[in-house]
């Protein structure tokens, strides 16, 4: 779930360990005798609502298209509420369900559910894999919104480490701080810290243990890494948008200060040498070298989100991809354009579609 609206809902938590089947055998679709196969497409994650979550998915050549992968590989099994984000490693694919505590493991060409881990995380958020083991960042408990003094965040989050050969949490390192979005860059962990927070902490996975972080300034919201330069956006409210180039060599770095126009930019990603940002239901991109941000837009669509703009984003694969959050009571719609902005295909989606993983 987007950390904008997490403290509107109280989550449970979950404290047992499941081992599940490891038949990895394709799934045969009922209707037509063939083996179902998801290699070659992109995962589109239904964070739901008070309901399970759901997996959407789209083949690469945009006619292939399942509505809910895991419900129909593995029929009958509750997925989990607020399905957050999805990371992988070898064979597998990790769908972190932060609403229920709980990480699906399945296999990523069939969906068959291979294990879930149920045990050591308390909101988990997002997570990238280095040498056998997973950092997934936990978000534990969240700021008292209503408190100036507790603005900041909290500092009982943590990233726990996951050993992938038995999917269980072996350690957890406490960040001291609210953490949200986690990287890995050249055998470091960067983990953004949402509201006024002005830091990028920095873990060492060789010895667990917090370094000197990265400050940046109040807002960070989504990040990137490119040729050892870490890109960070910065949309803190009341302020103009910018983003934020770290060296992580030297920890030199340079600022691109948005134009009030583009105040509240959001979704960072980097493809081909352009940076890519939305803001509200608006795309927009500029050269990696730019000094200044671009005001044209390369599209902008009709939303029909809670929020009046997109809840998911990606580009990839010569494409833009657009999800629309929706109302989150009923399911809602994910978009694909080429990148000058011309529409190449929509599906229905599940509830509240959030985030784009490709499965190449």
């Amino acid at each position: 779930m987007k950390l904008s609206k997490l403290f509107l809902v109280a989550l449970g938590s979950v404290s047992v360990l499941v081992s599940c089947t490891n038949d990895d055998n394709p799934a045969v679709d009922s209707n037509t005798n063939e083996t179902n196969t998801y290699e070659k497409g992109v995962f589109i994650l239904n964070e739901g609502s008070s309901g399970q979550g759901s997996v959407s998915f789209l083949g690469n050549d945009l006619s292939k298209f399942t509505q809910d992968v895991y419900g129909a590989v593995n029929p009958g099994d509750l997925f989990g509420q607020y399905v957050q984000s999805m990371f992988f490693d070898g064979d597998y694919a990790y769908i972190i369900a932060g609403g229920s505590n709980k990480i699906n493991v399945v296999n990523r060409k069939t969906f068959k559910l291979v294990a879930k881990i149920e045990s050591g995380l308390a909101k988990p958020r997002y997570g990238v894999v280095k040498d056998g083991k997973a950092y997934v960042v936990n978000a534990n408990t969240y700021p008292n919104f209503g408190d100036p003094a507790d603005a900041i965040g909290n500092t009982d989050d943590y990233v726990a480490v996951i050993n992938l050969a038995t999917n269980s949490v072996e350690s957890t390192i406490p960040l001291n701080n609210t953490g949200n979005r986690i990287i890995l860059e050249n055998g470091k962990l960067y983990v953004s810290e949402p509201y006024k927070s002005t830091k990028i902490l920095v873990v060492n996975p060789a010895t667990n243990l917090l370094e000197t972080p990265i400050v940046v300034g109040e807002g960070a919201d989504t990040m990137e890494v490119n040729n050892g330069i870490l890109y960070v956006l910065k949309s803190s409210y009341g302020n103009p948008s910018e983003i934020v180039k770290v060296d992580l060599l030297d920890s030199s770095m340079t600022n691109v200060v948005f134009p009030e126009s583009l105040n509240d930019a959001k979704n960072l990603d980097i493809y081909e040498n352009k940076i890519y940002y939305t803001v509200d239901t608006s795309v927009y991109a500029m050269d990696l070298t730019a000094s200044s941000a671009s005001t044209t837009a390369i599209l902008s669509y009709t939303s029909s989100s809670a929020y009046g703009k997109m809840y998911g984003f990606a580009v990839n694969n010569g494409r833009i991809f657009i999800a629309d959050g929706g109302d989150f009571t009923a399911n809602s719609k994910a978009y694909v354009y080429s990148l000058n902005g011309t529409l190449q295909k929509q599906v229905a989606v599940g509830v509240g579609p959030n985030g784009f993983y490709f499965n190449n």
